[in-house]
């Protein structure tokens, strides 16, 4: 009996399961197919920080959620309509987040008395009625999986690893997605593993066809492309986003790429992702702490290249001494801080927006930098770009922002023109006649002299320099003069970024402002309230040091500000202290982003609204 396809709009499907079960493997792919379908995607990953978590436990579940529209969408979803729970643990954990009615699909091979009791359950969920709620699809997913690879020789474990492409292809069929894409992109990865490769696909077909002959399943679904901006666009992660942003970046200057960088968790795969592109005249070293990435970092900045590195969390705290250093020698760095649950080690798999403070005044001394924060996985991409723009142009250390959210959630981009791209200009001093190390421009930038050319010999060091000169200096009135120099040369980039626009009314009751990762929660929770009569506008801050010009001008004309951040209150302070207004603090500090309904319901009782009750 044909299967009815019922056309909707907006669906979240979030993958479930023990942190050895693919599930971030599972996401990807139905992402990537999703993606190349036309719709528009958000996603966020989640898994623990534990390598290995003890198999069946709540801390071990690992999971993906998917949010794909065929509107434009903002975020990865709040809520999902779909789980697939691959055992006992992954529902416990998720189950609390779903929609009323939504969809659980189930692996019942799982619910067995030991999978039962590492989850704390003492009843089986199955038997005690509470999930009566939902629409609950039990599916022996291990079994059928083995079924399906009969005859193989392959051990009952490398089998059972398999179910994961069996709920891939059920969801596959529940979505009308086509499995083909997946199934070339096997044959890619396991080429050299024939055994390995027939058993996937296998498994992805016995799940799709599963759906297709099952009396369990009545309707398929079925998520028309988006109407996007025509072009040209492939899936992109924040942290591939920042890796192909300096690539461009590099080309756009003419100047190579160095990357010293030491591995850490969120923002490890900005140096993977940058070690393919050896061919674009890219250099990554990867060292063997966080001091000695920074300190690398530098010295290719002083010998002419464009100079990066990158880190999350106490990785920045391990940096500052050479940030300052940076500061001192006005020599051009990216300094990329992936942000992530704190202090110490912390929440490692886990987002936060807590390093500002430490972006802005984490170092002893007068040493300011730029400092900017990327708003999307995509937005990354221009975020990189115009860290690598400032940086050079005006011969300082840059702090790009971006999060955990953004490093591993994806979203579709446009790949834009390269011609298109803004052009960085590169002045390298040649001409010895006049030169002097610190004379400078009318943007107070010194000369980037590259060590060997004749004639441009000078000092670089810690140690404080004579104005103009570069000679070492312990004078009082000179170090006060270099002091305000090097202010007054952040001060400068004011210039050359643009003025914020505001969505919305010009003045009026509220205002929302947004940095960084929240922009999307924010903006798609403004268009909520916004319908229910609860009218707000709404500015986003990309650049925090210095700000644009004109935010003073805009705060003034709104009787409230509310500021969402993932963190305490940073943001806010900033904006107390550099305005001396007042604002709404709304923070959250669990590792997680905001949710649309959790902006939206505090539009409404900052206005004054009853909130539902």
């Amino acid at each position: 009996m044909a299967k009815q396809i019922q056309i909707v709009e907006d669906v979240t499907v979030r993958f479930a399961g023990d942190s050895g079960d693919g599930m971030q493997l599972t996401g990807s792919q139905f992402t990537d197919t999703t993606a190349i379908l036309g719709t528009d995607v958000g996603t966020l990953p989640d898994f623990p920080a534990e390598i290995r978590a003890p198999a069946g436990s709540l801390g071990g579940v690992s999971g993906f959620q998917i949010h794909f529209s065929s509107n434009d969408i903002q975020t990865p979803g709040d809520s999902p309509d779909v789980l697939v729970a691959m055992n006992p643990a992954a529902l416990k954990v998720n189950v609390k987040d779903l929609k009323p009615n939504a969809t659980i699909i189930l692996n019942t091979n799982s619910f067995d008395v030991k999978n039962l009791k590492l989850a704390n359950y003492a009843v089986s969920p199955l038997e005690d009625g509470s999930l009566s709620g939902y629409n609950v699809i039990p599916v022996e997913l291990a079994k059928l999986t083995v079924t399906a690879l009969d005859g193989l020789a392959l051990s009952p474990k490398e089998k059972d690893k398999c179910k994961n492409f069996f709920a891939l292809g059920l969801m596959y069929w529940m979505y009308n997605r086509p499995i083909e894409i997946t199934l070339k992109w096997l044959e890619t990865k396991f080429k050299k593993k024939p055994e390995i490769l027939e058993a996937n696909q296998r498994a992805l077909k016995a799940g799709y066809y599963y759906g297709e002959t099952t009396e369990i399943f009545t309707t398929r679904y079925d998520v028309k492309p988006a109407k996007l901006p025509k072009g040209v666009y492939r899936n992109v992660s924040g942290n591939e986003a920042v890796a192909l942003g300096f690539v461009a970046a590099s080309l756009r200057s003419g100047i190579p790429i160095f990357l010293g960088s030491y591995p850490i968790t969120p923002a490890s795969e900005i140096l993977q992702e940058l070690s393919k592109y050896k061919d674009f005249g890219v250099v990554t070293f990867q060292a063997e702490d966080e001091i000695s990435g920074i300190a690398s970092a530098i010295g290719a900045a002083f010998a002419g290249s464009l100079a990066l590195t990158t880190t999350s969390g106490p990785g920045l705290s391990l940096k500052t001494e050479a940030i300052g250093l940076a500061v001192m020698t006005e020599l051009p760095i990216v300094i990329v801080d992936v942000q992530r649950g704190g202090p110490s080690t912390g929440l490692p798999t886990k987002t936060e927006q807590a390093d500002l403070f430490q972006a802005m005044y984490g170092r002893h001394g007068e040493a300011p930098v730029v400092v900017i924060a990327a708003k999307s996985p995509v937005d990354c991409f221009y975020s990189a770009m115009e860290a690598a723009k400032i940086a050079v142009e005006f011969m300082t250390p840059v702090i790009l922002l971006t999060d955990g959210y953004l490093a591993f959630g994806s979203e579709p981009m446009n790949i834009p023109k390269f011609e298109d791209l803004p052009k960085i200009n590169v002045e390298y001093r040649k001409d010895p006649e006049g030169f002097q190390p610190y004379l400078r421009n009318e943007n107070l930038v010194r000369p980037w002299a590259i060590p060997g050319t004749p004639g441009l010999e000078h000092r670089i060091g810690g140690l404080e320099k004579k104005d103009v000169y570069g000679s070492i200096s312990y004078d009082a009135d000179n170090h006060e003069i270099m002091v305000n120099n090097r202010q007054a040369k952040i001060e400068k980039v004011q210039t050359v970024i643009p003025e914020l626009e505001i969505e919305g009314d010009k003045s009026g009751e509220l205002l929302i402002l947004s940095w960084g990762s929240t922009y999307g929660a924010i903006k798609e929770g403004i268009k909520k309230a916004n319908a229910k009569g609860f009218k707000s506008s709404h500015i986003h801050i990309k650049h925090i040091n210095p700000f644009s010009k004109n935010l003073g001008e805009i705060l003034k004309n709104f009787n409230k500000v509310l500021i969402p951040e993932m963190n305490k209150g940073q943001m806010a302070t900033i904006i107390r202290s550099t305005f001396l207004i007042d604002v709404v603090q709304f923070n959250k500090v669990k590792g997680q982003p905001f949710k649309v309904a959790e902006i939206e319901n505090k539009i409404i009782e900052v206005l004054g609204g009853n909130n539902g009750k």
